[in-house]
């Protein structure tokens, strides 16, 4: 393919593998980070260990994170958590644990992703580091002690889909609202194992946070990753956090994509996904009045410092709705902290949420908000599917922080732009 340009995720593969490759080629390639969770890391060392690892490849580029049952809430966890702390430290592997934070916001924080890296976790939301132009996929705990073993993995390298967003975002209208917008066209299984790859205006104004909530959400369309081709925010953003890394790639004008598919988003309303499919996307003003029993904001998704803000600018001086519950759950410690120093925590318990520890949260049905039957809850998580957030006989709705802050104070699924007028 001489003179043909390559997508930034081939150029990541090209650079791991060692060899010059293309999307449909198989490869073996050297992982720069991986990482596991109280989730999943059990499976992987326990793998490990049935074959024969005594050895991790390289244990300053292993993260365990205790985060999705943090604190645990019953013994089969309890024992997970202990028999990872054992792990981590007879290999030397930095443990994150209970209340450190997600694993996703940790990661990054903690400088294991830098662009133009190959990243994997034992998570699908792994994808969320392309949007620091690192190509980052999910894989299986069996694959991961593969991983912990020789620090490499076979892939196919993905093809590409290009995603095109043109025009400014309106007031209270979110990345988290594009992402849904932009999954309700692709669905669900719309980019099964394709890279893609985010561009645009809108994708240029965008805060990095902004953008860890777009790809994020890629999986959602059954993506292998979202990606974006890192720029001076990008660099900005990890210099902030302390990180000076080396630039990383970025497509080639004449790169070639499976598909190219083109949003405007100038005029788009707030989006909420509907029970019980992430791709069961609505405009709010469809769904609007829809009684709910519980608002979740946090998770991988929506759990950082930027969504904190705008929720809190929602609720300051106003109330939870009497008989609904607002559940808060930092993405991290850091964030936690910069939140308590801007007086975002003192907005949400004024208002009458309960504030957790920073980890997942609710989100995967395991504590700390577990739905009972026939209850409605409203989420800034990233899916809905019956029995997520522990309840086969609950219904899940996903949308933005600005929406899940005007939902929690009229107690009915609210458009934010209508409580911010009034």
């Amino acid at each position: 393919m001489a003179g043909v340009g390559k997508t930034i995720s081939e150029k990541i593969f090209s650079a791991a593998s060692g060899r010059d490759v293309w999307a449909g080629d198989l490869v073996v390639a050297e992982v720069s980070s991986a990482m596991a969770h109280d989730g999943t890391a059990l499976l992987a060392i326990e793998a490990f260990e049935e074959m024969g690892g005594t050895k991790v490849w390289n244990p300053s580029r292993v993260a365990l994170f205790l985060d999705h049952v943090a604190p645990s809430s019953n013994e089969t966890f309890s024992k997970v958590h202990k028999r990872m702390r054992r792990f981590a430290f007879k290999h030397g592997i930095s443990l994150y644990e209970v209340g450190s934070g997600v694993c996703h916001q940790l990661m990054i924080e903690e400088g294991y992703v830098r662009p133009g890296e190959l990243v994997v976790g034992a998570d699908s939301h792994t994808c969320t580091y392309g949007a620091l132009g690192a190509f980052a996929t999910g894989i299986g705990s069996t694959e991961m002690a593969a991983v912990f073993l020789s620090g490499k993995l076979w892939f196919k390298v993905p093809e590409t889909l290009k995603v095109e967003i043109e025009g400014s975002l309106p007031p209270f209208v979110t990345p988290k609202d594009v992402a849904l917008r932009v999954i309700g066209e692709v669905g669900a299984d719309g980019a099964t194992y394709q890279a893609v790859e985010f561009h645009g205006s809108t994708i240029e104004e965008m805060s990095v946070e902004g953008r860890l909530t777009l790809c994020n959400m890629a999986v959602e369309m059954g993506a292998k990753t979202g990606i974006i081709n890192p720029d001076e925010k990008t660099y900005s953003y990890l210099a902030q956090l302390g990180l000076n890394p080396v630039r990383g790639f970025s497509s080639d004008p004449d790169a070639q994509y499976a598909k190219t598919l083109e949003f405007d988003v100038s005029s788009l309303e707030p989006q909420v996904a509907c029970p019980h499919a992430v791709d069961n996307v609505k405009p709010v003003s469809e769904v609007e009045g829809t009684p709910v029993d519980q608002v979740f904001l946090g998770s991988c998704t929506n759990g950082r410092i930027e969504d904190l803000r705008l929720a809190a600018k929602i609720l300051e001086g106003k109330v939870v709705k009497r008989g609904l519950r607002m559940i808060v759950t930092p993405a991290s410690r850091r964030v936690y902290l910069q939140a308590l120093r801007e007086g975002l925590i003192e907005t949400f318990v004024k208002a009458g949420c309960a504030v957790c520890n920073p980890g997942c949260g609710p989100c995967v049905g395991a504590h700390q908000g577990v739905l009972a039957p026939g209850e409605v809850c409203l989420s800034t998580s990233n899916r809905n599917f019956k029995g997520r957030m522990g309840c086969t006989d609950a219904e899940i709705y996903l949308a933005s922080p600005a929406t899940a802050a005007a939902t929690a104070i009229t107690g009915r699924i609210t458009d934010p732009r209508s409580v911010v007028r009034a």
